[in-house]
């Protein structure tokens, strides 16, 4: 996932709002969105390659999605699969908040991430090159491949576009949020953020939908919860045909209380 949106309690119908693009190299194999086959109750995509995911949920109302943090001077090259820290949450039992302060302390391990987990005690986000954990207020949160709000353009943009379609109504068109995960514009280069992959890959990247030869935008997810506990799940998969995708789509109400997004995390 490299560019992320989370709205919460900023629509009259929805507590939580989540839209995604996960980019990716065309070649790493990927299973599209499915309920997973192991007892775990766990809706995603899966990278066939290391075994986890960008974004799931699971019956019980858990949700979790991952961005990395972009910064070639620091990987490691040794480090595990970032994506086993969406599906650590979603199979964990501890909260939210718990889930990752713990994950605070052995965090260095891994290659530069942002996590953001939620359930009905609240939606918190964490990054090992951010600091402390973070609870989300109500309002529109914007992440790609820095922290939190970091105000790229890509960000900014579609954070302003999201809250456009949000206030335009009570109703929520998923089309109008893909059609916003869909913008290919590059930015300007006096916008572009340097994050050392060089000038031509700042442009590519700048994209909210990103298409190259051999990497772009394999797949957009949604997700809606409503205040009834209703959860509504889309993935849009593109892979090397982004004018031909298939959609997965799953409704299910969630078994836990579903609440507000309050109290102790």
């Amino acid at each position: 996932m490299c560019l992320l949106l989370i709205a919460v309690e900023a629509h009259p119908e929805y507590r939580l709002i989540l839209a995604g693009n996960r980019d990716e190299f065309y070649e790493r194999p990927t299973a599209p969105a499915a309920w997973w086959e192991n007892g775990s109750g766990i809706l995603a995509g899966k990278d066939l390659r290391a075994g986890g995911t960008w974004l799931g949920v699971t019956r019980t109302g858990r949700v979790a999605a991952l961005t990395n943090y972009r910064d070639p001077s620091l990987m490691l090259p040794d480090s595990p699969s970032r994506g086993e820290l969406v599906t650590g949450f979603l199979k964990a039992r501890s909260s939210p908040g718990e889930h990752l302060e713990a994950l605070s302390e052995r965090a260095s391990g891994y290659n530069g991430f942002n996590l953001v987990a939620g359930d009905e005690r609240g939606i918190f986000w964490y990054s090992n090159r951010g600091g402390e954990v973070r609870r989300l207020g109500p309002g529109i949160h914007g992440l790609s491949n820095h922290l939190l709000d970091t105000p790229w353009p890509k960000v900014e943009k579609s954070k302003h576009a999201l809250r456009r379609i949000l206030e335009a109504g009570k109703d929520l068109d998923p089309e109008a949020l893909f059609s916003m995960m869909r913008d290919e514009s590059l930015a300007p280069d006096n916008a572009l953020p340097d994050t050392g992959v060089g000038l031509e890959w700042e442009r590519i990247l700048s994209a909210i939908f990103i298409r190259s030869p051999e990497y772009g935008t394999r797949s957009t997810t949604l997700f809606f919860l409503d205040r009834r506990g209703v959860a509504t799940f889309y993935e849009r998969t593109y892979d090397k045909d982004p004018d031909h995708p298939s959609t997965v789509h799953q409704t299910f109400t969630i078994t836990s209380d579903p609440g507000p997004f309050t109290g102790k995390g």
